[in-house]
């Protein structure tokens, strides 16, 4: 028997080079080719593979490790004598591996090989959880990655989660069927959090102490940095996916794609195996780019970027996590939705009279024109039941929603939220306007959950005291619809022999074309309208 010392070949002149990955464990029996772990730059990644077969005696690294050429990787017992694994020592000392891997246990925590796998030996399966997220808050899943049924491997990943700063992979840590996801898009998790239930390929060999592939679940910095050095990937064919769909791609990469908005499906990749690396993505977005400079135009062309440093003094100030995923939805919906406006004004003297007495006789300081405006807005939703739908997935057909539930802007200092009342048409002003006020200070103190946010069928944004003569919203897609509201203003209005005044109301109906015609949008506008200046059925 001999011992096997694998070190960090040559990465070239890359900095920052960091562990992201570690495929094996103590004790694994691995063949020949094994990748060992996964270290990345800024700009490219590289799986180490090992170049003999054997036992695996000793890890030398953590996740997050930042390396350099000849740290140690593993340590591997292997058959047959390949002679000293250490030229300037001769022979590694047992007990220098056993310390290695005492220190690295110690580093890791209790249990924590198995901290977010546990194996439920009468059902014959496993639960997948959350592992240590360390001091991280507001951690949401950003992509489920399997579903249902699939199969899965070990090392594929079941969800990405972000913080403010990192996204984190969580994958299998078996070979086996997954039973059931029990997270969705945009739920908030801890460690601990149930992910998905699997079923292990062969339960027989699974125990409940047996460790998982150590680093299975990648935390990693991810910006968008363009001159640091690259370190040089394995060539292979392209092509990003193999047999079964899968994408090869590690966090990072992930989230450039998504601040990018690229398909990962559609880049062809570069590195070891099929994995995808970040010059891949950089690689795919400059060839749209490239196309957006030729004639046709059928790509929007770069901003270019300026240094304002030349003109005074900046302050360069991070975007919150509620306003860069604002950004990102706006901007779909700006692309993809077919987006007219439509401006009214609706004559609200009768409303606010009406409110006024409310406000009197329920004694409620917080009865504010929103909630009359979504109980017209459901009432003109039963009639008009085509701005209660979404567009299919061909485009083809229109899914009529027989339920509504509506959308309000809140205005935070994290950014704008759009908090979702339920069963609108079934709730009087008043209910409503508790509502309002409940969710409004939910989203104030950034109490919101996932499903507070879920499921609108319309939007209302309304700028209320804050003031304006009008503006023009954008759908929040897939809704097909979304009003905007300014501020009720006193107005000079000819009743045919003479000016009076009366409470104007501007409101602002943008809509997805693709779906609605302007007569069908006029004809909504208007019935809101009279339904406003008439608001007798609104206190019912």
């Amino acid at each position: 028997m001999s011992l096997v010392e694998v070190r960090i070949p040559d990465v070239g002149d890359a900095e920052e080079v960091e562990v992201i990955e570690i495929c094996v464990a103590e004790g694994d029996e691995i063949p020949l080719g094994t990748v060992l772990v996964v270290i990345e730059s800024e700009k490219a990644s590289m799986e180490l593979p090992a170049e003999v077969a054997g036992k695996i005696v000793g890890i030398g690294l953590a996740v997050g490790d930042i390396v350099n050429e000849g740290d140690l990787v593993a340590t591997l017992e292997t058959e047959g004598n390949l002679g000293p694994p250490n030229e300037a020592e001769g022979k590694v000392d047992q007990g220098d591996t056993n310390a290695v891997a005492q220190e690295r246990s110690e580093s890791r925590g209790p249990d924590d090989g198995n901290r977010d796998g546990r194996i439920d030996e009468g059902e014959a399966r496993i639960e997948v959880r959350v592992p240590d997220v360390g001091d991280a808050e507001e951690i949401v899943v950003i992509e489920i990655a399997v579903k249902p049924g699939d199969s899965v491997s070990v090392d594929d990943p079941l969800v990405v989660i972000e913080s403010e700063k990192a996204s984190m992979e969580i994958p299998s840590p078996v070979d086996g069927t997954v039973k059931s996801v029990e997270l969705a898009l945009d739920d908030e998790v801890v460690e601990g959090t149930l992910v998905a239930v699997l079923v292990p390929v062969d339960p027989a060999r699974m125990s409940v102490d047996a460790p998982r592939p150590e680093g299975v679940a990648t935390s990693i910095m991810s910006e968008l940095e363009t001159n640091t050095p690259t370190i040089q990937p394995q060539p292979v064919e392209p092509g990003g996916q193999v047999a079964d769909g899968t994408i090869y791609a590690g966090p990072a990469v992930r989230r450039l794609a998504r601040e990018l908005g690229v398909e990962l499906a559609t880049v062809e990749s570069s590195g070891a195996h099929g994995r995808i690396v970040k010059d891949d993505v950089k690689a795919y977005v400059k060839r749209i780019l490239t196309r957006s400079s030729h004639r046709d135009q059928a790509f929007l062309p770069v901003v270019p970027l300026e240094d304002f440093t030349k003109y005074g003094k900046i302050e360069e100030v991070e975007l919150t996590r509620v306003r860069r995923s604002g950004a990102t939805n706006l901007h779909r919906s700006w692309l993809n939705v077919v987006h007219v406006t439509q401006h009214d004004l609706v004559d609200a003297t009768q409303l606010e009279e009406l409110r006024g007495k409310m406000k009197r006789e329920a004694r409620m300081e917080s009865l504010t024109p929103l909630a009359f405006v979504l109980k017209a807005c459901a009432l003109s939703l039963a009639e008009f039941p085509r701005f209660n739908a979404a567009l299919g997935p061909t485009l083809e057909t229109l899914i009529l929603k027989k339920y509504c539930h509506i959308g309000f802007a809140v205005d935070t200092e994290a950014g704008l939220v759009v908090p979702v009342i339920r069963d609108v048409d079934d709730k009087g002003v008043i209910e409503l306007a508790e509502e309002i006020a409940e969710l409004s200070e939910l989203a104030r103190e950034r109490k919101l959950r996932p499903d507070h946010m879920a499921g609108g069928c319309f939007t209302v944004s309304s700028l209320g005291a804050i003031g304006g003569t009008g503006f023009t919203p954008i759908v929040n897609a897939p809704e097909l619809a979304v009003l905007g509201v300014a501020r009720i203003d006193m107005q000079p209005v000819w009743d045919g022999k003479k000016f009076v005044p009366r409470n104007m109301l501007p409101i602002s109906l943008s809509y997805d074309h693709r779906a609605i015609n302007g007569a069908e949008a006029g004809r909504f506008v208007q019935r809101l309208g009279q339904i406003l200046a008439e608001p007798e059925s609104l206190s019912q």
